[in-house]
């Protein structure tokens, strides 16, 4: 190999790192989740924690609870609601290559004695997946 034809072969090399770089950009771009993702996420999480904090636990007045005959079937089925609660308290920003969620909802009194927790939710968009950078809940009693 002729000292010439080092500097082609290096450049060559640098125009495929180049190459696969810009490729690994682009599908994080164009991977970067939508507010729509987030907002689906956000409806399944929020079930799975409704049906733990409210029927796997005694949470509920036992009035509820014998009234309620599959809780766990009753909060899936609001899950596009949940979905679209959590899109109304959710802010999006927006870095191309990846996006981050914040959502935020006061505590909500829903019947006498009975309170929805509060909480702050920051997620990390990235490659169509959600990971939670940080939680904090109130559990919905007076400050």
């Amino acid at each position: 190999m002729s000292p010439s034809s080092r500097p082609q072969g290096r450049s060559a090399l640098a125009m495929l790192a180049g190459g696969i770089a810009a490729v690994g950009v682009l599908s994080l771009v164009v991977s970067n989740p939508s507010l729509e993702d987030y907002q689906a996420h956000a409806g399944d999480q929020l079930v799975r924690l409704g049906t733990k904090e409210l029927c796997d636990e005694p949470t509920l007045p036992m009035v509820l609870r014998l009234w309620i005959r599959n809780c766990p079937e009753l909060i899936a089925s609001q899950r596009d609601a949940l979905a679209a609660l959590a899109g109304q308290f959710t802010t999006r920003r927006n870095f191309l290559v990846a996006s981050l969620y914040s959502t935020r909802m006061e505590r909500k009194e829903m019947l006498p004695g009975l309170r929805l927790p509060g909480f702050e939710v920051l997620s990390l968009g990235v490659a169509g997946r959600f990971v939670v950078l940080s939680t904090d809940a109130s559990n919905g009693a007076e400050r």
